[in-house]
């Protein structure tokens, strides 16, 4: 297993994330998407995996202003805006391998197991 979380410290569920895997022992990545962010190949591929970009926006996030932008883009420029403003996004973003969830998923990750 190869498990990733992108978050930010300051999101409760990216703790949480954290903490599941942490009991179970189960090692992981964790990357701040304040310092580091996804690439965009990483990005490409959560979306794919998700249903696509539009999928991953966080629509209660704080920044209502970005959002209100981007819910007048088009699907290419949405996904662009959102790569550049990873902010927005539902967190935390966990990977392993080819597989993905959004938020706080443990009942998908009793699966990865």
């Amino acid at each position: 297993m190869n498990i990733q979380i992108f978050g930010t410290k300051k999101s409760s569920d990216t703790r949480k994330a954290e903490r599941y895997f942490k009991e179970r022992r189960i090692k992981f990545q964790y990357i701040d998407l304040k310092e580091k962010g996804m690439s965009k190949g990483e990005f490409t591929s959560v979306a794919r995996v998700v249903g696509g970009a539009d999928t991953m926006i966080d629509w209660d996030a704080k920044d209502q202003d970005l959002l209100a932008l981007m819910r007048y883009l088009g699907d290419d420029a949405r996904a662009e805006k959102l790569l550049e403003n990873q902010h927005v996004m539902k967190m935390p973003v966990v990977r392993n391998g080819k597989q993905a969830t959004l938020g706080y998923a443990p009942d998908v990750w009793k699966g990865w197991e």
